[in-house]
């Protein structure tokens, strides 16, 4: 960003503009301040994202059911992958659920700065409202392919347990690792366009770094806590154990994916804002 000089017309006095150095603090403060357009950003998300399609917001239950389907055909019926004890169909449908609340929230927030890059040219707002704006327009997804979930286990016979009441941390959990890599690579996005044809690579190596098709409980210990270290491990074996009622109750791992969770979106959102002056002209 280049510096701006201006005169003051009643002092005289020469008013030197110029961008911060260094790091910036995060100003969360302003964020609630701009509560009113976070909201409408996030509307808008929701409504723009199945516009003038003919299924509308079915898509949010057709991809991960489709998936589960050529998971069940090929990992459960022909290699016939372990499934710690509960249907294939439920084991891979209970993961897939909040990964690809994941997935797609985090190729959206990736994408939120170069798709918004009208409105940060013309008016000034928390830059952090827009990557913020795509997770949580995914919570309505994931709203939908879950109610398919439970309809599922109840034609499978499979009552969720009290386990159940640790599902809103898990999505916290998913919504936080989703919004983290997303502010890394939303501020990458901007300067560097490679970012939007290396992430399908990333999702689709991320998708079997995690437990989607096979189970955690095929590592020993401690291999099994260290594989934490992904976060969305925790998320996936969290919500199979809390719905479908698997055996190995994943809290030691859980406890590792939440400290990587937060290590990346604190970290990610102190490189946004580092990188944020840049923002308007480059994007």
């Amino acid at each position: 960003m280049s510096t701006a000089i201006q005169t003051d017309p009643i002092s005289q006095e020469v008013i030197r503009i110029q961008p911060a150095k260094g790091w910036m603090p995060l100003r969360l403060g302003e964020l609630w301040e701009y509560r009113e357009l976070l909201y409408f950003l996030t509307w808008r998300d929701i409504k723009v994202r199945y516009k003038q399609t003919l299924l509308g917001a079915a898509w949010a239950i057709i991809q991960p059911l489709s998936t589960m389907v050529v998971f069940t055909l090929f990992f459960g019926k022909l290699a016939e992958m372990p499934s710690d004890g509960v249907p294939y169909p439920i084991f891979s449908f209970a993961a897939l659920v909040p990964w690809t609340f994941f997935a797609n929230a985090m190729v959206a927030s990736s994408n939120s700065l170069v798709q918004g890059s009208n409105l940060l040219k013309k008016v000034y707002f928390p830059r952090l409202a827009l990557p913020i704006s795509t997770v949580l327009g995914g919570i309505v997804d994931f709203a939908l392919a879950f109610s398919v979930l439970l309809l599922m286990m109840l034609y499978f016979g499979i009552a969720p347990t009290w386990n159940v009441l640790v599902l809103p941390f898990l999505l916290l959990l998913a919504f936080m690792t989703s919004l983290g890599v997303g502010l890394w690579l939303s501020a990458m996005n901007v300067r560097y366009r490679d970012v939007r044809y290396v992430l399908p690579f990333i999702t689709q190596l991320w998708m079997f770094a995690t437990p989607v098709v096979y189970p955690s409980s095929m590592l020993d210990e401690p291999w099994r806590t260290l594989y934490g270290i992904n976060p969305m491990v925790g998320v996936v074996e969290g919500f199979r154990w809390a719905l479908a009622g698997t055996e190995t109750a994943p809290g030691p791992m859980i406890a590792v994916s939440t400290v990587v969770s937060i290590l990346i979106l604190i970290s990610g959102a102190f490189y946004f804002r580092r990188m944020e002056k840049s923002f308007a002209d480059v994007v």
